[in-house]
């Protein structure tokens, strides 16, 4: 006779699903938000910063649009 396990692939959804995979699911969930606050705080210190330097405000540019590109990828 058949068991359950064997008749109904586990995934979730189905019921049959482990924890260990929503458990990690979650943690990287978290894991993606708490590097977008980390880069909007970034992104806000990048922001606040005024200066009258062009090679400074070309730097400050640049790290704004990497702090964009990454939060773009994060989604």
């Amino acid at each position: 006779m058949a068991t359950a396990q064997q008749i109904a692939p586990p995934y979730p959804g189905n019921g049959f699903g482990s924890k260990g995979s929503k458990q990690a699911a979650e943690q990287a969930r978290l894991q993606r938000e708490r590097q977008k606050q980390a880069l909007r705080l970034q992104k806000e210190n990048v922001l606040s910063q005024r200066t009258s330097s062009p090679v400074r405000r070309a730097a400050l540019e640049s790290a704004l649009a990497q702090i964009e590109a990454q939060l773009a990828e994060l989604g």
